[in-house]
């Protein structure tokens, strides 16, 4: 059960397993979980690039502020 102050990994607007496409880029990315960045506990999207298998982290108020949009899941 996650303590108030901590976010459910799939509780952000886009799900695991969401395809997203960076609207700027094109680039193309899958959603692996919501977390919290420990120093701040801000939530956090985890994901990967679909191109490259790197793995990325951002905010989740960046990630959902109209950057990415979500093409499949």
């Amino acid at each position: 059960m996650n303590s108030p102050s901590t976010v459910a990994p799939d509780a952000g607007l886009f799900k695991p397993g969401c395809k997203l496409k960076h609207v700027k880029s094109s680039g193309l990315y899958k959603v692996l979980m919501l977390a919290n960045i420990e120093a701040t506990l801000e939530p956090a999207y985890v994901y990967q690039s679909l191109q490259t298998q790197d793995y990325w982290i951002r905010p989740k108020a960046e990630m959902e502020d109209g950057r990415f949009e979500c093409i499949a899941e």
